[in-house]
């Protein structure tokens, strides 16, 4: 007989409701990005005797929560319900397309406040500082610690640790430059990010070239130049990116090598991007190009194949996906102009893997590049990449079943009885049936004479699982469109 508690808890509070109470008290203690990733479509399947089972959609989610918030759902739980003994979950693939009666609409928890983020002027990614500087935006996830340096980047990687660990006392200004997309940008912003940790009441001003000029001219404009020059000089960091637009803006700079100078000359550091080394940059004045080179100049590289690769690794960490590493190593060896690029190619790659419920291949993550850059040549990816497989023989399923799960055909076809044969096996069974409609006694002919009830039996296993499985969904969804269908 169930507990009387649990009869009362029916009436006074269903599933859904117990869930959007303990989301919301989550809610307190994780920022908004890792409330709607990892808890959309998840749902309380049951409430009996303390226990709560709760309903996620992937295997992916069921880790991610297991490991950061196993402990802290159980609390919130007890919070709510006392009596509430254990919380267990289950994967439930469906939970993705099934309109379940339980699940949250986590737009409830639109207002909750994003911790990560500081005071911004509205509508402006920008904060505004005591003595009236709008200085912009740190992105968050900029940080020292997640940049990857590589042996090409270790140097500027290394010079920007020491800076954040002694602003002014060394590398005095800081000069980097390079192409676009390579992570000039990344290393400034976690600079600035790093001495504000460490050094809280320092002052640390984030601008771009365009920022500073556009001051400039409302400060001549309405005749007030000196205090705009009392708020810069009195900086502890000035941080500006892509100073090569300064180029040929007489007045700005002007109002730049003044500033310049107050700030060397008082200790305060100076951290500056360009596209091209400081001898390079045409139409600057020549007593701004000298003062660039004081310190330390250096040059951001694109990182090699290696470091591409680890780059592309922890973005999928990042956007918490799985992705198969021979997908990310054809990525990696293809785009090599910029890393902005890269990590274009895999979101667009990943959201449209979610968009079709299907794992991204080195087929689509081709057409995708292709459709950035008309001259890629598909064809130098190992194989005409520009059209899809027509299927007309179970032998074309079976190539591409065993190409995808890595398996050597005769395994594939054989009696081996080891799950990771097994359950390929199966899939192409019911590819072969789904895509030629050939009759379950030939299909089992050509998997070493097999009778028409396992062909069966694989068939409608593949069927009832996918219901149950995202993963699996993937794969298959993955695979018709590999044979076209």
């Amino acid at each position: 007989m169930r507990d009387a508690f649990w009869i009362f808890f029916d009436f006074v509070m269903d599933k859904k409701s117990l869930w959007e109470a303990i989301l919301l008290d989550l809610s307190h203690v994780i920022g908004k990005p890792q409330l709607f990733s990892l808890f959309k479509d998840s749902v309380i399947l049951s409430v009996e005797n303390g226990i709560i089972t709760v309903g996620v959609p992937s295997p992916i989610a069921l880790t991610f929560i297991r490991q950061k918030f196993e402990a802290r759902i159980f609390e919130s739980a007890k919070k709510i319900l006392p009596e509430t003994r254990e919380v267990v979950y289950e994967v439930r693939g469906s939970l993705v397309e099934e309109k379940n009666p339980n699940k949250i609409d986590l737009k409830l928890f639109s207002g909750v406040s994003d911790r990560t983020l500081v005071r911004k002027v509205p509508n402006k990614q920008e904060v505004v500082m005591e003595n009236g500087i709008r200085s912009k935006m740190f992105n968050p996830k900029y940080t020292l610690q997640n940049f990857i340096p590589g042996n090409e980047n270790r140097l500027a990687h290394a010079a920007c640790m020491a800076v954040a660990a002694k602003p002014g006392d060394i590398y005095n200004p800081l000069y980097l430059y390079g192409g676009v997309g390579l992570g000039k940008t990344h290393l400034l912003q976690a600079t600035g990010i790093e001495i504000n940790r460490n050094f809280p009441h320092k002052k640390v001003v984030y601008m771009t070239s365009e920022k500073f000029t556009n001051e400039v001219v409302e400060a001549i404009g309405s005749r007030h130049t000196k205090s705009f020059k009392e708020r810069y000089r009195n900086v502890d960091c000035l941080i500006v990116d892509d100073i090569q637009f300064l180029s040929n803006k007489t007045s700005t700079m002007q109002e730049f090598f003044h500033t310049f100078n107050e700030l060397y000359d008082a200790g305060k550091q100076i951290i500056l991007s360009s596209d091209r080394s400081p001898a390079e940059l045409d139409g600057l004045d020549r007593r701004l190009t000298t003062r660039f080179s004081m310190g330390m100049v250096i040059e951001v590289l694109l990182p090699d194949f290696e470091t591409r690769l680890a780059i592309l690794n922890a973005k999928c960490r990042e956007l918490e996906v799985l992705i198969d590493r021979e997908v990310l190593e054809f990525i990696a060896f293809n785009v090599t102009t910029s890393i902005r690029e890269m990590e274009g190619i895999l979101v667009k790659a990943v959201a449209e893997s979610q968009l079709t419920k299907t794992n991204p291949t080195i087929r689509t993550v081709a057409e995708a590049i292709r459709r950035i850059n008309s001259n890629f040549n598909v064809s130098s990816a190992g194989g005409d990449l520009s059209r899809r497989i027509t299927v007309r023989t179970p032998e074309d399923v079976i190539d591409v079943v065993a190409n995808y799960f890595k398996l050597p055909k005769s395994e594939l076809i054989s009696d081996l009885r080891k799950k990771e044969v097994m359950i390929p096996r199966q899939i192409c069974m019911y590819l072969i049936r789904e895509a030629l409609s050939q009759s379950y006694e030939t299909i089992g002919e050509r998997f070493s004479g097999r009778n028409h009830t396992t062909v069966l039996h694989a068939c409608n296993k593949i069927v009832t699982e996918m219901r149950e499985n995202a993963k699996l969904m993937r794969d298959i969804n993955a695979l018709k469109r590999e044979i076209g269908m």
